[in-house]
């Protein structure tokens, strides 16, 4: 909806309320016409029911209003006597229409100095727990939202299995687009996966004032721009539903380019404006290297670089069904050879000896004389001074002759590692159109920008009107990974608009780590960490711990000393 269509929609709401209150505020002592003027009227209605003025506020508040409507509409009822469960019932399934029916057909008797205060033990918890929902879905939406990392397009930076803090404060809150969705969650339900929201109606993008522009080299959770596909790295455009812009899925990367920039990648490297970007000492970018080593590569001698982004070959002779399910966990793929064994597959933390001696298969890990790892340059360059290592040779993806559709913009020989030079879009920034470029701009100027684009190969219409230039509405930005060959990004899906920015990361308060066992799993060392600044992270957990028995400790004394007193 437009913000003109909210404003027609406003006042039929006031409207709605006017004929269906207006007796009741007369009952109660006050002018009909007050009922009648848009905002006073509520806040006549909040003296009425005994209730906070400032509690209007909330009704103009998204997604907070849908709690706060149902709870004046039961208020409403109770000022004027009708306290019973059929009423509080009628009250809320008819959407406060029930009132309507109060106002013209019921002997109106407005009960000015009825008791505020819960009646029972379970009117006291449902008034908490309400309480409690709008304050948390306050801080969730306009302040600090917690966040989950699932993939490892940040590994080194960001693990998989960090609980992070969003700042919703730092870029500006944006006011949610989706007015019509369950309070702190994203876009299901839990537990049923059916929708959290509804798609209509929309409230026009605005974002609260910030307290810094986004940067280059900061982390960003922002909406994914192109959900939803069929499924992650899907080239084939199947797509399996649409979302508001709010409820697309959160991703998290590290902005490489910011409006107005010119930005190149050279060779893997990042450049803007012709120089290479320099990232900070936190981030630890990770490329596809082939490690060859005559002998065998073996597994030891990787997992002294710190990857976690390798496979391992083991041959196995199971001699039973026993045998075989208590290795399967650790599996990712196996074939039969002729002698009957298995060659298997797994990730980098290999089959635990725990359980090769706990089964007693046979397990016989293979070094074999080339290995394809995921390294940072100086995992490589310690790899290269191993004398076990005859060479390290890292991946670049060169143009070639051919069209790689699965890179951005879909109709160019640009690849993961050789990409552009492009120019970030900025806000009222116009860009001269034509056949060869307008693929950079087609999602903007269509999904993005919300026009209409006709193109017969030779005259560009947007709007149904012949254009050769178009001026950007809104600043854009270039989202990539660390995790340079493993990460769905900018290079994949192009430039993330500035509407679907969330927040910015800044701190680690649980880390998770599936791999370990017992309290290793926990990694101690990354709680309650910063996720940016400079230097290498450092864990204030203790501190934290310090702060907590000092304050237990202090509330015990103060209390001893108060009961003393007594």
């Amino acid at each position: 909806m437009t913000a003109y269509q909210w404003f027609v929609f406003f006042l039929l709401v006031q409207i709605i309320h006017f004929l269906g209150t207006w007796k009741i505020y007369e009952a109660a002592g006050r002018k009909r016409w007050e009922a009648a003027i848009p905002v006073y009227n509520a806040i006549v209605l909040m003296k009425i029911i005994g209730r906070p003025t400032w509690w209007t506020v909330l009704f103009f508040i998204p997604i907070i209003n849908l709690i706060m409507f149902p709870v004046i509409w039961v208020e409403t009822l109770r000022s004027f006597g009708k306290r019973s469960s059929l009423d509080t019932f009628l009250g809320i399934i008819t959407l406060g229409f029930y009132i309507y029916y109060i106002n013209y057909t019921q002997q109106l008797n407005y009960v000015s100095d009825r008791s505020l205060n819960p009646e029972n033990k379970a009117a006291d918890t449902v008034s908490s727990l309400l309480f409690a929902v709008i304050v948390a879905t306050f801080v969730h939406t306009y302040f600090i939202q917690p966040y989950t990392i699932p993939t490892s397009s940040l590994e080194k930076s960001l693990l998989v299995g960090d609980f992070l803090f969003v700042s919703k404060m730092n870029y500006g809150a944006r006011v949610p687009m989706t007015s019509v969705a369950l309070p702190m969650v994203h876009d299901s339900i839990p537990l049923t996966k059916s929708k959290s929201y509804l798609n209509w109606p929309q409230i026009p993008y605005f974002r609260l004032p910030s307290f810094q522009k986004i940067a280059k080299n900061d982390i960003v959770v922002f909406n994914w721009p192109v959900d939803t596909v069929y499924r992650f790295f899907d080239k084939s455009g199947r797509k399996a539903v649409t979302k508001p812009i709010d409820k697309k899925s959160n991703y998290v990367k590290r902005c490489q380019g910011t409006p107005g920039d010119i930005l190149e990648i050279k060779d893997g490297f990042v450049y803007i404006d012709g120089k290479q970007l320099v990232l900070p000492e936190r981030a630890k970018p990770q490329y596809q290297h082939t490690v060859y080593a005559a002998k065998g590569v073996s597994s030891e001698v990787l997992l002294t670089t710190g990857s976690t982004e390798f496979n391992r070959i083991y041959i196995l002779k199971p001699n039973s069904e026993e045998q075989i399910n208590a290795v399967q966990p650790y599996i990712l793929n196996a074939s039969q050879n002729q002698d009957k064994s298995f060659t298997v597959m797994t990730g980098f933390t290999g089959i635990p000896l725990k359980v090769i001696e706990s089964s007693g298969i046979y397990a016989q890990e293979v070094y074999e004389a080339k290995n394809d790892v995921n390294l940072t340059l100086k995992g490589a360059e310690d790899l290269r001074k191993n004398a076990s290592i005859d060479s390290v040779v890292r991946f670049i993806a060169k143009k070639t002759a051919a069209f790689d559709k699965g890179i951005f913009p879909h109709n160019t020989n640009w690849t993961v590692d050789n990409f552009g030079p492009i120019t970030i879009p900025s806000t009222g920034k116009t860009v001269q159109l034509n056949q060869q470029n307008l693929p950079l701009y087609k999602r903007i100027i269509v999904n993005y920008e919300g026009n209409t684009l006709e193109n017969n190969g030779q005259t560009i219409k947007i709007n149904s009107e012949i254009a050769n230039s178009y001026t950007f509405k809104q600043n854009y930005y270039w989202m990539m990974g660390d995790n340079r060959h493993r990460s769905e990004d900018s290079r994949y899906w192009g430039f993330v608009p500035e509407d679907h920015i969330v927040g910015k990361p800044v701190f680690i308060w649980m880390s998770w780590d599936t791999n370990g066992k017992g309290l290793g799993k926990i990694r101690w060392e990354r709680l309650f960490t910063t996720v940016g600044g400079d230097g290498q992270p450092q864990s204030y957990f203790q501190f934290f711990l310090i702060a907590l028995v000092a304050f237990f400790v202090g509330e015990y004394f103060w209390k001893k000393r108060k009961a003393n007193k007594v």
